[in-house]
């Protein structure tokens, strides 16, 4: 199973849409890494844990349902996280199977938001936040890079979308945190 959170698919579109200035490219460089990791990885299965399409219906999201009908072979399957607000026809009429806004599995509870509360029998992975980590040089420089966050009851996955900001969070002692520069992932705890 490949799990990834917040694609944000549409939303340099929902912004051109809005007369804001957003190049097409994200979108195209989106679709790229998502189909070069299901060719590399052959997933069976691909879960989103929310914020799969950015806002209202645009045409990014028949670039989504072709997508679907390429890897038809792969299950799809949707955590619904607070932009996916298309119409329910419109997710009826896809492939993409959506799950429930907690969605239990093994030992694992996925969410798109983080859970407040937390059952000692799963571990919550979810997205939402975008977590970032700061990095400091002794020339005082510094590099905020996207992060994949676990902690000890919580794991927060980076957002997949090239076009989505970050949130710098606080690191505890017990936590681990890999960072992502480029196509790497680094472990930085």
């Amino acid at each position: 199973m490949l799990i990834l959170a917040d694609l944000h698919l549409g939303k340099a579109t929902h912004f051109r849409k809005a007369g804001i200035a957003a190049p097409k490219a994200v979108e195209d460089t989106n679709f790229d890494h998502l189909i070069s990791l299901l060719l590399s990885f052959s997933p069976e299965r691909v879960l989103l844990l929310g914020d799969l399409f950015h806002s209202d219906y645009n045409t990014i999201w028949e670039e989504w349902e072709d997508l679907l009908q390429q890897f038809s072979h792969i299950r799809f399957e949707l955590v619904p996280g607070n932009h996916d607000v298309l119409s329910a026809e419109v997710y009826q009429k896809s492939a993409l199977h959506i799950r429930p806004r907690h969605y239990h599995e093994g030992p694992f509870c996925f969410t798109h938001e983080p859970l407040e509360s937390f059952s000692s029998e799963q571990y919550n992975l979810c997205g939402h936040i975008h977590p970032g980590v700061k990095l400091e040089g002794v020339g005082r420089q510094t590099l905020r890079l996207p992060c994949f966050y676990f902690g000890p009851q919580q794991g927060i996955l980076p957002a997949f979308g090239s076009f989505t900001g970050l949130a710098t969070l606080a690191v505890k002692r017990e936590d681990r945190v890999f960072g992502i520069a480029d196509s790497q992932v680094i472990p930085l705890t």
